[in-house]
């Protein structure tokens, strides 16, 4: 069988569920749920972080941000980092020194310092930094654009009253949550120039590999009209957790609902409309994707992964978007994979703990390529072939420094339990079996304490393994209950 072609479709920020039947929050998705019954659907994938940059440093790496060296949003005035780590491959570049053609269009969001064309990609459209870095420049000062909306004197007081989907802040401006718009964030054009590229590749034997990054659903929610028709506000609940006002959880998770808690029941309602009206909308785009592939004659031999960077809350909590309040909905993503000459078994979902760092062995596996470098991640093509390793991970981890707003946060995940490392604030712990919505944080519960110093135990193993240095034993920080030490004893 000749190499297969690669063609990858990753949303900005949608909640995995959006894709999975019966699920309360399902989108209205046609051409995905073709999609699926053609495919292998990953139930339960997860991101290394909910932030758009250290996930999709993640995605193209196959390394966790400890070992990438991307933690935040690199386009930012007070970004933690700007780039990759030096000696950082990424798997575009071995596709390339192997043969295959490289298209990249839409979102890039992995380094500030440089864009897809220095990794690989040959056409290349992605969005511009709003940092540009000036020759010769490594790590340059903040530009001091961020000042700029400011220093203009329109975000001053907020109006008197609030209007629809607004919430006031004095001093920052006003957002507004949802709305509609015809074109948002400029997902038509990405769509169209990569369709365009798929029509005008000429049939030859070397392989190519697209990529194709739009920016839905990501906030704020605006859709056309038309997508957002589809969806009835009466049928729209709130999710069953709405109500936590988590009082025992970090003092940040309950001043960011704060802001939200601005909006009314049923203008939460409304923000869950819109957001799967989004979800839709970008369903639509990436149908036409698919029948643009169908037309080429090259759908047979073509790896079609579809996937997004990080969730979003939808209300869970009272929440919207993502961040470090450290909940199931920012790191669920879809992750969905058809190969028609290559899966066995078409239509099956695996519910096996998956991650954006398996797409890089994953890759480079299905182009032939071996490599000696390790990787976070292990390659998912026993699962398309329909085959689980029996030795397959038994817990999720995840890694944040905070964006934009820092704080060292640490989690793992199993069946059955979460623990959460706040190195700003009180650890949390979750029995996800009787609590699957987050709600009763069991930290302090004394019986307990054996699972939580097990959690404790592999999650400093795992920081070990993946060279994550948020160990500082200094007295004024070194305040998880069981510290890393106990990853190395006996």
């Amino acid at each position: 069988m000749p190499r297969p072609n690669l063609l990858l479709f990753m949303t900005d920020q949608q909640r995995g569920a959006t894709v999975l039947p019966g699920s309360p929050v399902k989108a209205l998705t046609p051409n995905l749920d073709r999609f699926r019954a053609a495919g292998v659907t990953f139930t339960s994938a997860f991101c290394p972080a909910p932030h758009c940059c250290p996930s999709r440093a993640t995605f193209f790496s196959g390394l966790y941000p400890s070992e990438h060296g991307v933690w935040n949003n690199v386009d930012v005035g007070n970004t933690l980092s700007r780039g990759l780590n030096d000696g950082v491959r990424l798997w575009s570049e071995d596709l390339a020194g192997a043969g295959y053609r490289l298209d990249f269009s839409g979102k890039w969001h992995v380094s500030a310092e440089e864009g897809p064309a220095a990794r690989g990609w040959q056409t290349t459209v992605p969005m511009p930094p709003r940092h540009p870095v000036p020759a010769g420049a490594r790590r340059p000062a903040a530009d001091p654009y961020e000042w700029e909306p400011y220093e203009r004197g329109d975000r001053g007081h907020p109006s008197a009253v609030r209007g629809e989907a607004e919430i006031l802040r004095a001093g920052y401006g006003t957002y507004t949550h949802y709305g509609t718009h015809d074109a948002p964030f400029g997902d038509r054009r990405v769509v169209d120039q990569a369709i365009a590229v798929l029509r005008s590749r000429p049939r030859s034997r070397q392989p190519w590999c697209q990529y194709v990054g739009v920016l839905g659903p990501h906030d704020p929610y605006f859709v056309p009209q038309r997508f957002l028709d589809l969806y009835d506000l009466e049928s729209i609940c709130l999710p069953a957790n709405f109500a936590d006002r988590m009082l025992d959880k970090p003092g940040l998770y309950r001043r960011t609902r704060g802001r939200f808690d601005q909006l009314s029941e049923r203008e939460h309602r409304e923000s869950i409309r819109h957001y799967l009206a989004f979800c839709s909308y970008e369903d639509a785009l990436f149908g036409e994707l698919l029948a643009a592939l169908e037309q080429s004659g090259e759908a047979e031999n073509t790896v079609v992964l579809y996937g997004s960077d990080h969730g979003d809350y939808l209300a869970e909590h009272g929440l919207w978007c993502k961040g470090l309040p450290c909940f199931q909905p920012a790191y669920h993503v879809p992750f969905i994979v058809r190969w028609p000459a290559g899966v066995a078994g078409p239509g099956r979902s695996v519910d096996a703990f998956v991650g954006l760092e398996d797409v890089a062995p994953t890759v480079l596996e299905l182009a032939g390529i071996t490599t000696e470098r390790a990787f976070a991640g292990r390659s998912l093509l026993p699962f398309l072939r329909g085959a689980a390793p029996s030795d397959w991970r038994t817990a999720v981890f995840t890694q944040s420094n905070g964006n934009e707003l820092y704080g060292i946060q640490r989690s793992i995940m199993n069946r059955d339990w979460k623990y959460v490392y706040n190195g700003f604030d009180n650890d949390e712990l979750y029995d996800l079996r009787q609590d699957p919505g987050e709600t009763v944080n069991r930290i302090a519960d004394a019986a307990l304490q054996p699972v939580l110093r097990d959690l404790a135990r592999q999650l400093w193993q795992f920081a070990q393994q993946r060279r994550d240095t948020c160990i500082n034993n200094y007295i004024m920080v070194g305040l998880a209950p069981y510290g890393p030490g106990i990853a190395c004893a006996p």
